[in-house]
């Protein structure tokens, strides 16, 4: 039985997780915390800790596990690249799963868009990101399409400063090869919507996944640190856990 410390808990994300570790027979609600409270005392109740907060929390968060060696799930986004550098040297000590989405079916998504980059090669095919969440979101482009950009990154060899386009406005010009358009949508009550499409001259393949329940990431994030249990100091991600790697 794992015991698992939830912070942020009287936010969406929070009360979710707390009703996947209920519905997990491997799992244990150890404690909770919200913003002013004891995080010190919270955390050293816990085996694993889960946190889908904000992003300026991730140190507070790394410092006490580090303390305490209680292993991590961060699930929040939007982290600059020193809050990235930091976790990732926190993971020099204790196991850490950190991943850009929790969903099975998201990071099927993330396999299926490294696979069709491999096939429809971008000599042939234009690449275009399209996602959307709700009004309250404060981070774009979300944390899962930056992840899917990586992706693409990686297997077609351009970079997110140079050949990334966030939106089109005025007159651009022709599309070119190396560009990857990032369009990203705010609205409503949207949980996560993702698309990556490949255009080329008389035909389009698209990939898409609609999250309709945050219960998807929450299931997620605690099958995640039920399987962390047993791991060494390291940095880990949802495609390590789905062995999908």
């Amino acid at each position: 039985m794992i015991n698992i410390l939830v912070t942020g808990e009287s936010g969406r994300m929070g009360q979710a997780i707390i009703a996947a570790i209920e519905a997990n027979p491997d799992a244990s609600l150890a404690s909770t915390h919200d913003a002013g409270q004891d995080l010190t005392a919270a955390i050293a109740k816990a085996d694993t800790a889960i946190d889908f907060t904000i992003h300026s929390f991730t140190r507070d968060v790394l410092d006490a596990a580090l303390k305490s060696g209680t292993r991590l799930v961060i699930g929040t986004t939007g982290h600059t690249d020193e809050e990235r550098a930091a976790i990732v040297e926190a993971s020099k000590s204790i196991p850490i799963v950190w991943a850009a989405n929790y969903s099975v079916g998201v990071n099927t998504l993330f396999w299926l868009t490294r696979k069709a980059a491999q096939v429809l090669k971008q000599e042939t095919f234009d690449i275009e990101v399209v996602e959307m969440h709700h009004r309250h979101k404060i981070d774009a482009p979300s944390g899962t399409a930056r992840r899917l950009l990586e992706i693409l990154n990686e297997e077609t060899g351009t970079t997110y400063e140079d050949d990334i386009k966030h939106g089109r406005f005025g007159i651009t010009g022709a599309r070119t090869q190396r560009e990857i358009g990032m369009h990203t949508l705010r609205g409503g009550d949207v949980v996560g919507d993702h698309t990556v499409m490949f255009a080329a001259d008389g035909e389009r393949v698209e990939l898409t996944h609609k999250a309709s329940s945050r219960m998807t990431f929450a299931s997620g994030a605690v099958r995640a640190a039920v399987w962390l249990a047993e791991k060494p100091a390291g940095l880990y991600d949802m495609q390590d856990v789905l062995d999908l790697k």
